[in-house]
């Protein structure tokens, strides 16, 4: 019998007890973060810029999505697996949205869906919710649309993103994805809450913390300032794929003998 994924109900009641979210685009990556302890994984429309070569989230569709989440529920037995819902799939209706969310659940078998956007997104979480799919908030700075709207600089209107974290959790998010909130605002709102924050680049009083892979395993030059890497990936791999370069140069593989 297969292991049972970790509910949202069970995220929800971790509120109050540190625990840390990565994202993940792939099947070994996500196995690899899953046996690493890791159980709450966010297959993240990020990887329009980390994996598909893009300049940012909002090219990234409902194709890419449905496939990279597969990709990660694939890879892994117990974690609870997020899917970012991407730019366009939410926007236009509250059944565009419910559609768009039982589509990705539908194809990737994954736990629950993320959204981005305050108050004017709560009615779009509400329907999904009331359609059985589990859902992530996400305010502060939101990629999708920032390079359209706001910008990418640290959020401080503290009484507004209140009033955007308090719409989302009683429309029936079971967490909020605070990013780039400034951290006194980040810790007024994880204590108001009674469901559990996310912070990325929000400070130390988040309940959990998210990175992205690449970034927590250095693969990629010149990461956010808030982000800390935990491992030197990027050498790893040249030095490894220059290796086998030479050893195919100098006919030293495959071995002759």
């Amino acid at each position: 019998m297969a292991e049972r994924r970790l509910a949202a109900s069970a995220i929800t009641k971790r509120k109050g007890a540190p625990f840390p979210v990565v994202t993940a685009y792939d099947t070994p990556f996500a196995g690899f973060a899953e046996t690493a302890g890791i159980d709450v994984l966010l297959v993240g429309d990020s990887l329009g810029n980390n994996v598909l070569g893009h300049p940012g989230t909002t090219p990234v569709d409902l194709i890419d999505m449905e496939r990279h989440g597969a990709a990660v529920v694939r890879g892994t037995h117990r974690a609870h697996v997020i899917v970012d819902m991407p730019f366009g799939a939410y926007e236009a209706s509250n059944e565009h949205a419910v559609h768009s969310a039982v589509r990705l659940i539908k194809h990737t078998g994954g736990s629950s869906v993320k959204l981005e956007g305050g108050l004017s997104s709560a009615p779009r979480i509400a329907a999904i919710v009331g359609a059985r799919i589990p859902v992530c908030g996400h305010i502060g700075v939101l990629p999708q649309t920032a390079g359209l709207t706001s910008g990418f600089g640290m959020k401080r209107r503290r009484e507004a993103l209140m009033e955007d974290a308090r719409a989302l959790e009683a429309a029936g998010a079971f967490a909020i994805v605070l990013e780039m909130v400034d951290r006194d605002v980040a810790a007024e709102i994880t204590a108001a809450l009674s469901i559990p924050t996310i912070g990325i680049g929000s400070g130390p009083m988040c309940d959990a913390q998210v990175l992205v892979l690449h970034d927590v395993l250095g693969m990629y030059a010149n990461p956010p300032s808030f982000v800390r890497r935990f491992a030197d990936l990027a050498t790893v791999a040249t030095d490894g794929l220059r290796a086998y370069a030479e050893a195919v140069r100098g006919q030293e593989f495959p071995p002759r003998d």
